[in-house]
Protein backbone atom coordinates (compact mmCIF):
# COMPACT_ATOMS: atom_id res chain seq x y z
CA UNK A 1 0.00 0.00 0.00
CA UNK A 2 1.42 3.36 -1.08
CA UNK A 3 0.69 6.45 1.04
CA UNK A 4 1.56 10.07 0.32
CA UNK A 5 2.02 12.46 3.26
CA UNK A 6 1.58 16.10 2.24
CA UNK A 7 3.97 18.63 3.81
CA UNK A 8 3.17 22.34 4.17
CA UNK A 9 5.25 25.14 5.71
CA UNK A 10 4.31 24.80 9.37
CA UNK A 11 3.42 21.09 9.32
CA UNK A 12 4.81 19.46 12.43
CA UNK A 13 3.20 16.02 12.47
CA UNK A 14 4.22 14.90 9.00
CA UNK A 15 7.06 12.66 10.18
CA UNK A 16 4.96 11.20 12.99
CA UNK A 17 2.29 10.30 10.46
CA UNK A 18 4.82 8.83 8.03
CA UNK A 19 6.34 6.69 10.80
CA UNK A 20 2.93 5.42 11.93
CA UNK A 21 2.01 4.44 8.37
CA UNK A 22 5.42 2.85 7.75
CA UNK A 23 5.23 0.82 10.95
CA UNK A 24 1.83 -0.47 9.80
CA UNK A 25 3.40 -1.67 6.53
CA UNK A 26 2.80 1.19 4.09
CA UNK A 27 5.30 2.57 1.62
CA UNK A 28 5.36 6.32 2.27
CA UNK A 29 6.28 9.22 0.01
CA UNK A 30 6.52 12.77 1.34
CA UNK A 31 4.92 15.31 -1.02
CA UNK A 32 5.69 19.04 -0.90
CA UNK A 33 2.76 21.48 -1.06
CA UNK A 34 4.08 23.16 -4.23
CA UNK A 35 4.02 19.90 -6.17
CA UNK A 36 1.15 19.71 -8.62
CA UNK A 37 0.66 15.95 -8.81
CA UNK A 38 0.78 12.94 -6.55
CA UNK A 39 3.23 10.09 -7.19
CA UNK A 40 1.95 7.29 -9.40
CA UNK A 41 0.00 4.55 -7.68
CA UNK A 42 -0.87 6.39 -4.46
CA UNK A 43 -3.61 4.61 -2.50
CA UNK A 44 -3.90 7.00 0.45
CA UNK A 45 -3.22 10.70 0.83
CA UNK A 46 -2.54 11.76 4.42
CA UNK A 47 -2.75 15.44 5.38
CA UNK A 48 -0.95 15.95 8.71
CA UNK A 49 -1.38 18.21 11.68
CA UNK A 50 0.54 21.35 12.49
CA UNK A 51 0.11 25.03 11.75
CA UNK A 52 0.25 25.32 7.97
CA UNK A 53 1.28 28.84 6.94
CA UNK A 54 1.12 29.92 10.59
CA UNK A 55 -2.69 29.51 10.69
CA UNK A 56 -3.05 32.94 9.08
CA UNK A 57 -6.51 33.97 7.85
CA UNK A 58 -8.23 30.77 9.06
CA UNK A 59 -6.60 27.49 10.00
CA UNK A 60 -5.97 25.60 6.77
CA UNK A 61 -7.29 28.37 4.49
CA UNK A 62 -3.98 29.17 2.76
CA UNK A 63 -2.91 25.52 2.61
CA UNK A 64 -6.22 24.66 0.93
CA UNK A 65 -5.13 26.85 -1.99
CA UNK A 66 -1.71 25.22 -2.38
CA UNK A 67 -1.11 23.54 -5.76
CA UNK A 68 -1.09 20.03 -4.28
CA UNK A 69 -4.59 20.41 -2.84
CA UNK A 70 -6.06 20.21 -6.33
CA UNK A 71 -4.61 16.71 -6.50
CA UNK A 72 -5.95 15.90 -3.03
CA UNK A 73 -9.44 16.96 -4.13
CA UNK A 74 -9.19 15.06 -7.41
CA UNK A 75 -8.03 11.92 -5.57
CA UNK A 76 -11.00 12.14 -3.21
CA UNK A 77 -13.46 12.83 -6.02
CA UNK A 78 -12.43 9.70 -7.92
CA UNK A 79 -12.90 7.56 -4.82
CA UNK A 80 -9.40 7.59 -3.38
CA UNK A 81 -8.72 7.38 0.34
CA UNK A 82 -7.76 10.53 2.26
CA UNK A 83 -6.92 10.99 5.93
CA UNK A 84 -6.77 14.47 7.46
CA UNK A 85 -5.63 14.87 11.07
CA UNK A 86 -6.00 18.10 13.07
CA UNK A 87 -4.76 20.81 10.68
CA UNK A 88 -5.33 18.22 7.96
CA UNK A 89 -9.00 18.03 8.96
CA UNK A 90 -9.18 21.83 8.84
CA UNK A 91 -7.69 21.77 5.33
CA UNK A 92 -10.21 19.16 4.17
CA UNK A 93 -13.08 21.36 5.33
CA UNK A 94 -11.54 24.41 3.68
CA UNK A 95 -11.30 22.51 0.37
CA UNK A 96 -14.90 21.26 0.89
CA UNK A 97 -13.75 17.67 0.66
CA UNK A 98 -15.55 17.32 4.01
CA UNK A 99 -18.47 19.41 5.28
CA UNK A 100 -18.52 21.75 8.22
CA UNK A 101 -15.85 23.93 9.77
CA UNK A 102 -13.51 24.00 12.76
CA UNK A 103 -13.99 27.00 15.04
CA UNK A 104 -12.00 28.36 17.97
CA UNK A 105 -12.26 26.12 21.05
CA UNK A 106 -15.17 27.11 23.27
CA UNK A 107 -12.86 28.08 26.14
CA UNK A 108 -10.69 30.12 23.73
CA UNK A 109 -7.61 28.20 24.85
CA UNK A 110 -5.18 25.82 23.20
CA UNK A 111 -5.69 22.27 24.50
CA UNK A 112 -2.99 19.60 24.45
CA UNK A 113 -3.69 16.38 26.33
CA UNK A 114 -4.87 12.78 25.87
CA UNK A 115 -8.65 12.51 25.71
CA UNK A 116 -11.08 9.56 25.67
CA UNK A 117 -12.87 8.98 22.38
CA UNK A 118 -15.84 6.78 21.58
CA UNK A 119 -15.57 4.88 18.31
CA UNK A 120 -18.97 5.65 16.81
CA UNK A 121 -18.74 3.37 13.79
CA UNK A 122 -16.51 0.48 12.77
CA UNK A 123 -17.84 0.59 9.21
CA UNK A 124 -14.87 2.18 7.44
CA UNK A 125 -11.33 1.27 6.48
CA UNK A 126 -10.14 3.73 9.12
CA UNK A 127 -12.10 2.24 12.02
CA UNK A 128 -12.42 -1.43 11.04
CA UNK A 129 -9.99 -2.60 13.72
CA UNK A 130 -12.12 -1.05 16.47
CA UNK A 131 -15.52 -2.02 17.85
CA UNK A 132 -18.42 0.41 17.65
CA UNK A 133 -18.87 1.84 21.13
CA UNK A 134 -15.26 1.15 22.11
CA UNK A 135 -13.45 3.83 24.13
CA UNK A 136 -9.89 4.69 23.12
CA UNK A 137 -7.45 7.33 24.32
CA UNK A 138 -5.86 9.64 21.75
CA UNK A 139 -4.14 13.03 22.25
CA UNK A 140 -5.50 16.34 21.01
CA UNK A 141 -3.40 19.45 20.37
CA UNK A 142 -5.43 22.29 18.91
CA UNK A 143 -6.77 25.79 19.36
CA UNK A 144 -9.44 25.55 16.66
CA UNK A 145 -10.97 22.11 16.99
CA UNK A 146 -14.57 23.04 17.68
CA UNK A 147 -16.48 21.25 14.90
CA UNK A 148 -19.64 22.91 13.63
CA UNK A 149 -22.02 22.44 10.71
CA UNK A 150 -25.59 23.39 9.93
CA UNK A 151 -28.45 21.30 11.31
CA UNK A 152 -29.03 19.51 8.01
CA UNK A 153 -25.39 18.44 7.75
CA UNK A 154 -25.27 17.27 11.36
CA UNK A 155 -28.45 15.24 10.83
CA UNK A 156 -26.99 13.65 7.68
CA UNK A 157 -23.75 12.74 9.44
CA UNK A 158 -25.71 11.02 12.19
CA UNK A 159 -28.31 9.35 9.97
CA UNK A 160 -25.68 8.05 7.53
CA UNK A 161 -23.42 6.72 10.31
CA UNK A 162 -20.63 9.08 9.23
CA UNK A 163 -19.52 10.25 12.67
CA UNK A 164 -16.36 8.21 13.14
CA UNK A 165 -15.41 9.38 16.63
CA UNK A 166 -17.02 11.36 19.41
CA UNK A 167 -15.39 12.91 22.45
CA UNK A 168 -16.37 11.02 25.57
CA UNK A 169 -15.86 14.30 27.46
CA UNK A 170 -16.12 17.17 25.03
CA UNK A 171 -13.03 19.39 25.45
CA UNK A 172 -13.70 22.06 22.84
CA UNK A 173 -17.45 22.56 22.33
CA UNK A 174 -17.80 20.53 19.13
CA UNK A 175 -21.39 19.99 17.98
CA UNK A 176 -22.71 16.55 18.95
CA UNK A 177 -19.30 15.84 20.57
CA UNK A 178 -17.87 15.20 17.09
CA UNK A 179 -14.16 14.39 16.95
CA UNK A 180 -14.02 12.91 13.44
CA UNK A 181 -16.26 12.47 10.39
CA UNK A 182 -16.38 10.40 7.21
CA UNK A 183 -17.24 11.40 3.65
CA UNK A 184 -20.36 10.03 1.99
CA UNK A 185 -18.40 7.20 0.36
CA UNK A 186 -16.60 6.55 3.69
CA UNK A 187 -13.19 6.88 2.04
CA UNK A 188 -12.23 10.24 3.56
CA UNK A 189 -11.75 10.72 7.29
CA UNK A 190 -11.11 14.01 9.03
CA UNK A 191 -10.40 14.02 12.76
CA UNK A 192 -8.94 16.45 15.27
CA UNK A 193 -7.25 13.95 17.66
CA UNK A 194 -3.82 12.58 16.75
CA UNK A 195 -3.75 8.75 16.43
CA UNK A 196 -0.16 8.95 15.12
CA UNK A 197 0.86 10.21 18.57
CA UNK A 198 -0.53 7.10 20.24
CA UNK A 199 0.76 4.46 17.86
CA UNK A 200 3.65 2.77 19.71
CA UNK A 201 4.52 1.92 23.33
CA UNK A 202 6.99 4.80 23.63
CA UNK A 203 4.06 7.18 23.19
CA UNK A 204 2.47 5.90 26.40
CA UNK A 205 -0.26 3.98 24.60
CA UNK A 206 -1.07 2.28 21.31
CA UNK A 207 -4.77 2.98 20.78
CA UNK A 208 -4.02 4.81 17.53
CA UNK A 209 -2.05 1.93 16.00
CA UNK A 210 -5.19 -0.03 15.10
CA UNK A 211 -6.29 2.73 12.74
CA UNK A 212 -3.14 2.51 10.66
CA UNK A 213 -2.96 -1.29 10.77
CA UNK A 214 -6.58 -1.64 9.63
CA UNK A 215 -6.21 1.02 6.96
CA UNK A 216 -3.09 -0.53 5.45
CA UNK A 217 -4.64 -4.01 5.53
CA UNK A 218 -7.87 -2.85 3.89
CA UNK A 219 -6.14 -0.90 1.12
CA UNK A 220 -3.52 -3.58 0.49
CA UNK A 221 -6.29 -6.10 -0.25
CA UNK A 222 -8.65 -3.71 -2.07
Amino acid sequence: MHAAVVVFPGSNCDRDLAVALSRAGARVTMVWHKDTAMPQGVDLIAVPGGFSFGDYLRCGAIAANSPICQSVKAHAERGGYVLGICNGFQILTETRVLPGTLLRNAALKYICRPVPLTVTTADSAFTCRYEAGQTITVPIAHHDGNYHADAETLAALKDEDRIAFRYARNPNGSADDIAGILSQNRRVLGMMPHPERMAEPAHGGTDGAAMFAGLVDQLAHA
